[in-house]
């Protein structure tokens, strides 16, 4: 009975080893390694921004409109439970890309103040700052990269004959990638324009 036990495993897993099972499994993981990562950076970004904002504050008291938008943007990106199952919901996953993406032009907003405050840019901590948010956004960059192979790599895997047969009988699908939402805006070069004082 054992033996009939052993044969009937072995022969299953070497089965679904050759229907791409164990392919499917993996890069799944990567998939969701990836997400893990770039949640992880995108929360380093969403726990500096207290501090940045805490510090423009002294300076730029006026520009109250920017530090609220900042801080709201925080407040909506917080929102939003960044769990690896959002990797499977498209819509979810949209809400989540669209909150980081206002996050990050509030953030352009912020950055653009310190050119109206000499003193500010001349502080050490908001050039700290400005520094870790920096290398933040650097690592965010990489992290979605990374992402974005990963999903390549599986929806290949679960598009291609014969692995989609078995994701198709274990309810393997497609996953959302990275897309950028004015993809038709940033499609054209910027002007650059040195005329204007």
């Amino acid at each position: 009975m054992n033996n009939l036990l052993r044969t009937v495993t072995l022969l299953l897993a070497l089965t679904l080893s050759g229907c791409g099972y164990n392919t499917l499994q993996s890069t799944d993981e990567q998939i969701r390694a990836g997400w893990s990562e770039v949640l992880n950076q995108y929360q380093r970004r969403a726990d500096l921004i207290p501090n940045l904002v805490n510090v423009v504050k002294g300076f730029a008291a006026q520009e109250k409109d920017v530090l609220l938008g900042v801080t709201n943007a925080r407040a909506k990106v917080g929102s939003i439970q960044a769990t690896p199952e959002l990797i499977n919901d498209p819509e979810a996953f949209a809400k989540f890309q669209s909150a980081q993406g206002e996050l990050s032009s509030a953030l352009s907003r912020l950055l653009v103040i310190a050119e109206n405050y000499p003193q500010l840019k001349s502080d050490a901590n908001f050039r700290e700052l400005q520094a870790q948010l920096e290398g933040t956004e650097n690592r965010i960059a990489v992290a979605r990269n990374r992402y974005i192979k990963a999903v390549q790599d599986y929806n290949v895997v679960v598009r291609s004959f014969p692995t989609n047969l078995t994701a198709m009988i274990f309810g393997y699908k497609v996953k959302p990638s990275f897309a950028v939402e004015n993809e038709k805006e940033i499609s054209t070069a910027p002007k650059v324009d040195f005329s204007r004082p």
